[in-house]
């Protein structure tokens, strides 16, 4: 990780803070992004506090042009983007009768267009680099939604789809592409819809961290197409 550039999404809270302070203690630099500005100011104090460096971007990740910008500016910046992390996600609970379409319509902008939209400013960078790593988090409900998550878990399983064919077109430009799918993890997002939701069946967000370390390891090269999943056993 020693100096590498990782670009990680929705790194305010929950998940994506804890992987902006994994990498961060593991050398990296971390460019985090989300659009609350307070949510990033906690993160890059955390990260700075034990002498890490993270740089933080508030960003709309349903504008394509919001993200083509977010990309160049942090190559700008940086001289080179090594890593991308789409973390970013919403996950309301929509049962069909009382499905409300904006809801849905800004669920889809956020767990889907807005990975395609940093896949695809990132990836000519990476093509021309010589190589690149991305790591999307998709979920567990991808395959096993709850009950009122069936748009949610639709989403995720177009994340783990993406990632797949992803890796697969990156092959010959060395660019690596995996997902990690999380079960429950006792996050602010999962309160939000299940709060009385068992303590001991949650994993804490450092377990997700831990994994995509793992996964950035060089010796997880040959797993690029991969959807990983974590979960409380």
């Amino acid at each position: 990780m020693k100096d590498q550039v990782i670009v990680i999404t929705g790194a305010s809270r929950g998940i994506g803070q804890s992987m902006a302070l994994t990498l961060a203690r593991a050398g990296a630099q971390i460019v985090a992004v989300a659009r609350s500005e307070d949510g990033l100011a906690e993160t890059q104090s955390l990260i700075k506090s034990e002498g890490g460096q993270c740089h933080t971007v508030s960003a709309d990740l349903s504008s394509f042009d919001a993200v083509s910008e977010l990309i160049a500016s942090t190559r700008s910046e940086f001289g080179r983007v090594d890593v991308l992390i789409n973390n970013a996600g919403v996950a309301p609970v929509l049962n069909m009768q009382d499905c409300d379409v904006a809801v849905f319509d800004r669920m889809m902008a956020i767990n889907c267009h807005a990975v395609f939209y940093a896949c695809r400013a990132v990836w000519p960078i990476f093509v021309e680099q010589g190589g690149g790593r991305i790591v999307n988090i998709s979920s567990v409900a991808a395959v096993d939604p709850f009950r009122g998550f069936q748009a949610y878990g639709a989403s995720k399983a177009w994340v783990s789809t993406f990632t797949k064919a992803l890796a697969e077109e990156g092959r010959e430009h060395n660019i690596l592409v995996h997902a990690v799918a999380p079960g429950a993890v006792d996050t602010r997002m999962l309160r939000d819809n299940f709060p009385d939701f068992p303590a001991d069946q949650c994993l804490p967000p450092s377990e997700i961290a831990s994994a995509v370390e793992w996964i950035l390891d060089d010796r997880s090269r040959h797993a690029s197409g991969s959807v990983v999943y974590v979960k409380k056993s």
